[in-house]
């Protein structure tokens, strides 16, 4: 009996299972000669579909203008307002006439003189053997019986915060200047009355003295 001839003796190859499901594949896939038509085969330069667009960037949100007749914000209403200057800010002329003077002859009075007498003005200042070539500013104040008793504050360097000066008499020429205020590292309108009513009330000049 003959041994029956296998493909590879005859020349022939037998098909593998790629080849015989190449044809139908290829088929399926190839476009048709009539007319042009996409495949759904993927290739490498082709863009996946399924890949994610760029979300659009969203327009810009202006904020609206505010209306032409909006009222003022209710927080400028309540604004803390600029603090005003004070008293012993203004100018030293100003200061004295205004506000000191009458301060003082406020205090005084309410320790018990009644007819004091108080001037303001720019002179030299005379002391028993001593009188200055130069003129300062002077707080002359005089009381029981006209001129009885006098004191004098100085102003050398017309600056309530500058060098101040004192000197007191019964009916004569006061013999000593001493400096007045001179512990205090800012005078104010208070300091600078206080200080004076605490000096005549040491000179026994007030009250019941």
């Amino acid at each position: 009996m003959a041994d029956p001839t296998n493909h590879n003796q005859a020349g022939e190859v037998a098909p593998s299972t790629v080849d015989k499901q190449a044809p139908s594949v290829a088929e399926e896939h190839a476009p048709s000669t009539d007319s042009p038509e996409s495949t759904d085969i993927p290739t490498a330069n082709a863009p996946d579909p399924k890949a994610a667009k760029p979300a659009a960037a969203s327009p810009k949100r202006e904020k609206p203008a505010a209306p032409v007749d909006e009222k003022p914000d209710a927080a400028a209403k309540t604004a803390k307002k600029e603090k005003a200057p004070a008293v012993e800010d203004k100018p030293f002329v100003e200061f004295i006439e205004q506000d000191y003077l009458p301060a003082l002859q406020k205090a005084i009075a309410q320790k018990g003189v009644q007819d004091l007498q108080v001037s303001f003005a720019k002179q030299k200042v005379s002391i028993t053997g001593f009188e200055s070539a130069e003129e300062c500013w002077q707080i002359i104040g005089t009381w029981s019986e006209i001129g009885r008793r006098q004191f004098n504050l100085y102003f050398p360097e017309e600056d309530i915060q500058g060098k101040k000066e004192f000197s007191c008499n019964e009916g004569k020429k006061p013999s000593t200047l001493e400096s007045f205020l001179i512990d205090e590292r800012k005078t104010t309108l208070d300091l600078l009355v206080y200080g004076l009513v605490q000096r005549l009330d040491g000179q026994k000049w007030l009250g019941r003295n």
